[in-house]
This record gives structure tokens, C-alpha cells and sequence, in this order.
């Protein structure tokens, strides 16, 4: 099995509805992954299923060497760092940043009776800082734009230095001085060596950072392809992932994607 995570076949249903179909998808340790797909393709069910957050109705599907449905999943999920809106929605508005990102040693949402060292709080500090919100350690939760919620997600994620990071869509709701801001503090991270294996969600590839290995590409919960980026992100693939046709351009080590003209014109 991967060190990191091995689907095999994997299925997950909902009544009548198929959320993912048959998926195989096998993550290495040092790997940066990106996974692509239009509104309920999978992604949300996928990244459920690698946090340890949910169990695969047939398929095996294993994380950090275990296999879901024979580990105790609370002693798998401190392993893993998550960011996503369904934790962000539950961090208290009047917490300090301090304490939203050390709460994470302990896995909880909320500072309560619990106590931290030195090396807690100088850790939680480390990591504010290498994502440029040092300065609001101070800050109440609260008070913060939306890009600067990201960055100290990202750093409570990171609080317990885990073996997997995933990131469901970062840079979702931001301004392109935000976007692009976080883009470049992920792209650092996703170089350092000393980094976890990486995962991020996203519907667009504009938000691909620099230093990201691999893509997956899904479309009504199946896998259209995955593989290396520079050679799966495709204009090809693309089109069978959201269904229509499309250009794909690189620019240096990031990328965009449009309409064809032809399509963009019909559309008018």
C-alpha cells in the first residue's frame, strides 16, 4: 500500500445518488496533487474520504497506511492537516489567531481549559509567520478579510505537522492580490522538501501553484485522468472534465483556460 494514500475501486453512494465511481487514485510521499473538476464532480466526497472524514460504500480506500473501516479514525485524523469552509465555519469569531491555530494540537475548535507550552506557541507563531500573518497573531479571529482567514487555516492545518495536508479550494472567495499572494506562499511550501504530501481542491486552473507534480481530473464522480501535470493537464482532458471545449495556455509555471472562440461567440 501507498505511504500516503491508495484508493482501489472505490465507490461512495448516497441513496440513489453515485458520488464517486470506482476510483483508483494512488498518492507518494512527497507528491503535490491538484484535483480538477466542475461543480459535483466528486471533489468535496473525495477529500471526505482522505481525511479520514468518511468511509467508501465499496473499494478500499487507504490513508497513511491504513485501511478505513479497520483503523480508529480518531487516531488517523490528527495525522492529517485539513483546511476547508465546513472547519472555517466552526472557528469562534472572537478567538485570537493565536489560539485558532494552537487549538489544533489538541484537535479542538475553541481555546477552553486545555494548556500549551513554549513549543506550541512558538510553533503556531513559526507557521503564521511563514504565511505572512505573523502580525495578527493578536487579532481576533473575527476581524480578519477573507485572505487572511485563509492563511491562518492553512496554519492551523499545518499546527500538528502533518503526514497529508488538504486544502479544499484556498482560494476560493479572494481578490486577485489574495489569490495570487496565497498562490505564492503554497507554491513555497509546496517545494519544500520537508513539506507533507499536498492535495488541493480547486475548479480552476489559474489556481494551480507553482511547484504542484500531479493532477486529477474528475467529472460525475469519475476519474477522466491522473498522472503527472505536464503531461495530463490537457486541452483534451480538460474538455471531457467540464464538457466543453476549451484552450488550455501556459504561462512560466502556471496556467489559464478559456472558452474557444467559436463557443464564446454561439454563447453571445
Amino acid at each position: 500500500m501507498s505511504d500516503v494514500l491508495e484508493f482501489a475501486d472505490v465507490t461512495v453512494t448516497r441513496g440513489q445518488s453515485t458520488l464517486l465511481d470506482s476510483v483508483d487514485w494512488e498518492i507518494e510521499e512527497g507528491q503535490r496533487w491538484v484535483v480538477l473538476g466542475p461543480n459535483g464532480a466528486g471533489k468535496t466526497t473525495l477529500l471526505q474520504l482522505a481525511s479520514a472524514r468518511m468511509h467508501p460504500t465499496s473499494g478500499v480506500a487507504g490513508v497513511l497506511g491504513e485501511v478505513l473501516g479497520a483503523v480508529d479514525v480518531f487516531e488517523l485524523r490528527p495525522r492529517i492537516g485539513l483546511a476547508s469552509s465546513a472547519i472555517a465555519e466552526r472557528l469562534p469569531a472572537h478567538e485570537r489567531v493565536i489560539d485558532v491555530v494552537v487549538t489544533a494540537s489538541y484537535g479542538i475548535v475553541g481555546r477552553w481549559r486545555e494548556s500549551y507550552d513554549r513549543l506550541d506557541l512558538g510553533r503556531a507563531r513559526d507557521l503564521l509567520d511563514a504565511l505572512g500573518a505573523g502580525h495578527l497573531a493578536q487579532r481576533t479571529y473575527g476581524t480578519l478579510s477573507e485572505g487572511e482567514r485563509k492563511r491562518v487555516q492553512i496554519a492551523r492545518a499545518l499546527m500538528t505537522d502533518p503526514e497529508l495536508m488538504l486544502l479544499d479550494e484556498p482560494a476560493a472567495g479572494l481578490d486577485l492580490g489574495g489569490r495570487e499572494d496565497l498562490l505564492a506562499r503554497l507554491g513555497a511550501l509546496a517545494e519544500d522538501l520537508e513539506a507533507p504530501a499536498l492535495v488541493l481542491v480547486t475548479h480552476h486552473v489559474e489556481e494551480i501553484p507553482p511547484g504542484f507534480t500531479d493532477v486529477l481530473l474528475l467529472r460525475e464522480g469519475r476519474v477522466v485522468a491522473a498522472g503527472p501535470l505536464e503531461i495530463t493537464l490537457t486541452e483534451a482532458n480538460l474538455e471531457k472534465t467540464f464538457g466543453l471545449p476549451l484552450v488550455l495556455e501556459q504561462h512560466g509555471r502556471r496556467y489559464s483556460a478559456r472558452a474557444r472562440d467559436e463557443v464564446a461567440a454561439d454563447a453571445g
